[in-house]
């Protein structure tokens, strides 16, 4: 064995920060949602990469896509309008944390995954409040800061 840590992504329940976080092995994965009263789905792609930090990884915001627009979403203004979807790279490269408002209200957020798409609660239950996503190792579970 090498005694290099995978990489993945770790989730937690904001509510309950006494819960242990899950680990994720994943390197690539987007996140997608549609919007609660416009009905337009974005989706966020995300790489995982090695990082000499703390938590020997770093979440890296790749590419994002909105489809279509509608009032207070408008596309950012270098947004490029390909097949019905505006691309653009968020201007965000190296969030932290990625803080996932999670409501009964409305449908999940969509995990996915080598393009195979689950709703977020098939990989971590939500509390009905905030869920935290960020990098991590599988022997390094901390969150990031």
């Amino acid at each position: 064995m090498s005694g290099v840590a995978a990489l993945g992504v770790c989730f937690a329940l904001a509510g309950l920060p006494s819960l242990p976080p899950l680990f994720v092995p994943v390197t690539e994965f987007t996140l997608a949602w549609t919007h609660s009263i416009e009905k337009v789905r974005w989706e966020e792609d995300y790489a995982v990469e090695s990082f000499n930090n703390k938590l020997g990884a770093r979440l890296v915001a790749t590419q994002a896509r909105i489809k279509g627009s509608a009032a207070g979403m408008e596309p950012p203004e270098k947004a490029v309008l390909h097949n019905g979807w505006y691309e653009y790279k968020p201007a965000k490269t190296y969030p932290s944390t990625l803080r996932l408002m999670r409501s009964k209200y409305v449908p999940d957020y969509r995990w996915c995954q080598k393009e195979q798409c689950l709703p977020l609660s098939a990989v971590m239950p939500s509390d009905g409040d905030v869920t935290l996503v960020y990098a991590c190792t599988e022997h390094n579970t901390a969150q990031g800061e």
